[in-house]
C-alpha cells in the first residue's frame, strides 16, 4: 500500500490552511458560537477562491480536514453547504441535475438533507413524513428534525414515506427522495437554538405542511429512497471522519503548544511524563483514525465501497476527535477552559451523532462481519 498523499491532496491542504490562516480568527469563531451565527461571509469568500475542488474527492476530504483543524465550528461551515449532493450526482435525472446541482456546485445555492426525524434518527426506516401522489405532483406532510442548514438552504433532499412497508421487519421499503423547495408552500423551518457545539451552522426543525411537489422532482424510483440514503451515508461518514480528524489534530496542536511553555519542562528537561504520554496517546490514535479514513475513502474513491472499513473510521475518528479535546482539557486545566479547546471539546461531540452514532456504526460492522463469515 502507498501511504505518501499525492501533490493535488498537498496542494489542497496548503490552499485550506492558507485561506484558514488568512480568514478564520478566534473572534469571528468565538462570535458565530455564541450567537449561533453562521458565516456566510466565510461560505461567499470560500466560493471566490474555489477552495473546494468537487471534481477530486481526495481534495475535498483532506480540505475539510485542514479546516476543521484551524476550527471546527467555522470549518463544518465552509463545507456543509453541498451537503447530501451526492444523492442527486448518483441517482438523479439530467433534469434535476442541470436545475439543482449544478446551481451549487456553481456556488449559487446551498442544499441540505431532510432525513431525521423525532422518531426516526438512527432507525431511518422508522420515519413518518408522507409523499402522497396526486396527479402531476406528491404532496408532503410531517416533519424533520437536525436538519444542517435548515434554515439558510435554497433546497432539500427530503426522505419520505410513498407506500406503508409489506410488513413489519421490511419498514425499509416504500420510501422514496425528493427534492423540495424551501419556497415552497407550505413549507416551514425553524431554527433550534441551544446545541451543544457547532453553533457556528444553522440547524432547524421541518415541517412540512401540504407541501406540493412536482413529480419530476422525485430522485430515481418510487420506493428506492432507504438504498439511496445508505449508499450516500457510506460516502458522507468518511466526510464525518475527516471532520473528526481535524479536530483531533487541532487538539493535539494546541496541547502541544501548552506543552512547550516553560512550567511543563522538568529538571532534566525534559517535558513532564504525564504530557509525552498524553501526546503520544493522541498523537497514536490520530494515525490510527487517519489510517482507517483514508482506506475507507481509498474504497469508495474508487468505486468500491466497503462499508465495514467506513463505518469503523467513522467510529473510531468521531472518538478519537472527543478523546483528543478531552485530554487536551484535562492537561491545560484552567488555561484550556479560557480558550477555544472548550468549543473543540463541545464541537467533537456531534460527530458521535450525526451520519450514524457510533452504536450504530458498530452494529453495522459486527453485523455485516457475521454475515461475510456465513457467507464463506
Amino acid at each position: 500500500m502507498d501511504f505518501e498523499i499525492t501533490e493535488d491532496m498537498k496542494d489542497a491542504i496548503s490552499k485550506a490552511r492558507a485561506f484558514a490562516n488568512k480568514y478564520f480568527n478566534e473572534e469571528l469563531a468565538a462570535k458565530s458560537d455564541s450567537m449561533e451565527k453562521f458565516p456566510m461571509e466565510l461560505v461567499e469568500l470560500s466560493r471566490k477562491e474555489n477552495l473546494l475542488d468537487y471534481s477530486n474527492p481526495w481534495k475535498v476530504l483532506v480540505t475539510i480536514e485542514e479546516l476543521c483543524r484551524r476550527d471546527p465550528g467555522l470549518g463544518i461551515s465552509v463545507t456543509i453547504p453541498a451537503f447530501g449532493s451526492e444523492v442527486l450526482m448518483l441517482f438523479g435525472s439530467d433534469k434535476l441535475k442541470e436545475k439543482y446541482l449544478n446551481q451549487v456546485v456553481a456556488g449559487k445555492a446551498i442544499m441540505g438533507l431532510g432525513v431525521t426525524e423525532p422518531g426516526g434518527g438512527s432507525d431511518v426506516a422508522n420515519i413518518k413524513t408522507e409523499a402522497r401522489r396526486e396527479g402531476d405532483h406528491y404532496v408532503l406532510n410531517g416533519g424533520k428534525m437536525f436538519i444542517s442548514n435548515g434554515q439558510i438552504a435554497d433546497f432539500f433532499i427530503v426522505l419520505a414515506r410513498t407506500s406503508p412497508p409489506p410488513s413489519p421487519d421490511k419498514k425499509h421499503r416504500g420510501m422514496s427522495v425528493f427534492v423540495v423547495e424551501s419556497k415552497s408552500k407550505g413549507f416551514t423551518a425553524n431554527k433550534l437554538h441551544g446545541k451543544l457545539g457547532v453553533r457556528a451552522t444553522n440547524t432547524a426543525e421541518l415541517i412540512f405542511d401540504n407541501v406540493e411537489v412536482p413529480a419530476e422532482n422525485l430522485v430515481g424510483e418510487e420506493g428506492k429512497g432507504f438504498y439511496y440514503i445508505m449508499t450516500f451515508f457510506n460516502i458522507s461518514r468518511i466526510y464525518v471522519a475527516a471532520q473528526g480528524l481535524g479536530i483531533a489534530q487541532g487538539a493535539l496542536d494546541r496541547l502541544m503548544d501548552f506543552a512547550s511553555k516553560s512550567n511543563n519542562i522538568n529538571d532534566a528537561g525534559e517535558l513532564k511524563e504525564g504530557i509525552q504520554f498524553a501526546i503520544a496517546e493522541v498523537a497514536t490514535r490520530i494515525e490510527a483514525a487517519r489510517n482507517l479514513t483514508y482506506k475507507a475513502a481509498s474504497f469508495l474513491f474508487n468505486f468500491n465501497p466497503n462499508p465495514v472499513v467506513t463505518s469503523m473510521a467513522k467510529y473510531y475518528a468521531a472518538e478519537t476527535a472527543v478523546y483528543a479535546a478531552k485530554t487536551a482539557m484535562e492537561i491545560t486545566g484552567v488555561t484550556g477552559l479560557s480558550t477555544e479547546l472548550e468549543r473543540f471539546y463541545r464541537d467533537s461531540k456531534i460527530l458521535e451523532i450525526w451520519e450514524g452514532t457510533s452504536e450504530v456504526e458498530k452494529l453495522i460492522i459486527s453485523r455485516m462481519m457475521m454475515k461475510n463469515q456465513g457467507g464463506n
